[in-house]
């Protein structure tokens, strides 16, 4: 039982809440008649941002108001301009509070990078920190607070629960997914990075079950993202083991000389897809988990919009236990899609070092 109070316990506790604290406090909420569109705008990145600005303005502004109507009131002559003018900076205040504030991060962009541009209130392109970059950030910090006890346990045998928990994860990887392949020489070199790719992606995949959590690996940027850091790292070694001519010239297996050309845009085309079907699966299988629970949450509002308020509140319990079904089993997936992106990250990297395997 001590082990739940460890102070690491207690600092990845208040790394997940101070996270879903902002994701809730710092984006702009979704407004919409439709309850379908706000229900699945949840899916979208969000921009981070302040609150409405020019509040302590107006705000200012308004108790000079009330002070001037005030001082009218004690004269006795304008006792109704001082109710006009206090319920008028009410009025701004309750507008100004709902006003949408500035990003809380932005940098410029080149033009020809609109597409990553998320907040089109300001002239020119920016890149803006959204609440997927905040559960990014949030997934490092995990990282180094799970494994900070980690080598002091693999040395002593002594460590907290998280400690070991984690030791045990790591030694998983090791032996069931990285050295079967690699090898232990070889392996031993990349198990960082593999480690790294598999907790980043796990806990990514894993916040995005919490309330008010946002998954940032369903995200086509994100996956694309770590897609092309696998497919970086199969050129980058790839060539340096075998020479830039002999990486080329080894994507072609020995065939006979008429089926070179053929074989070469083959091997050319299968070089290209494998990251792009990593992208593809993790963020497909994320998207597709949080549809389908958005979707059996949709049937209430569904039926109780077509068919009455009686009969959407009398499928809601249905829905709802569907949707934790399928919560139930997301969980057991963010497992499984870290595991299946590290393992074939694995393999394409060692193919790529060693060609002949």
């Amino acid at each position: 039982m001590s082990s739940l109070f460890h102070p690491r316990v207690l600092a990845i506790v208040a790394l997940l809440l101070g996270t879903l604290y902002v994701n809730t406090n710092y984006i702009a909420h979704h407004k919409a008649e439709n309850p379908f569109v706000q229900l699945f705008a949840h899916l979208m990145p969000e921009p981070l941002i302040t609150h409405g600005e020019g509040h302590g303005d107006d705000h200012e502004h308004g108790d000079h108001e009330d002070g001037h109507d005030e001082d009218h009131a004690h004269e006795g002559d304008e006792a109704d301009h001082a109710v006009a003018g206090s319920e008028h900076a009410g009025e701004a205040h309750g507008d100004d509070h709902h006003a949408a504030g500035s990003p809380i991060l932005s940098l410029p962009l080149p033009g020809f990078l609109g597409v990553f541009d998320m907040d089109a209130s300001h002239d020119g392109v920016q890149l803006v920190f959204t609440n997927l970059q905040l559960f990014q950030v949030a997934s490092i910090l995990l990282i180094f607070l799970c494994f900070s006890g980690v080598p002091r346990y693999l040395r002593t045998g002594k460590g907290d629960l998280v400690s070991r928990l984690f030791a045990g994860f790591a030694h998983w990887v090791r032996d069931d997914v990285v050295e079967p392949v690699m090898g232990r020489e070889l392996g031993s070199k990349w198990l960082p990075f593999f480690l790294s790719i598999f907790f980043f992606i796990l806990f990514m995949n894993l916040m995005g079950l919490i309330p008010h959590g946002a998954t940032a690996t369903a995200s086509v940027f994100v996956t694309g993202g770590l897609a092309m850091i696998t497919f970086t790292c199969m050129l980058v070694f790839g060539m340096m083991e075998q020479g830039v001519v002999g990486f080329w010239k080894n994507l072609v297996p020995h065939v006979p000389w008429w089926l070179w050309p053929l074989m070469a845009v083959v091997e050319l085309i299968g070089l290209v897809v494998k990251p792009v079907a990593l992208m593809i699966r993790l963020f497909a299988t994320m998207m597709g988990g949080h549809m389908v629970v958005l979707t059996f949450m949709g049937l209430i509002f569904f039926v109780g919009t077509n068919m009455g308020p009686a009969l959407g509140w009398s499928i809601a319990p249905l829905a709802v236990g569907f949707a934790v079904f399928i919560m139930i089993i997301e969980a057991f997936v963010a497992l499984l899609q870290a595991f299946i992106f590290t393992q074939l990250s694995v393999i394409f990297i060692n193919a790529s070092i060693h060609p002949e395997h």
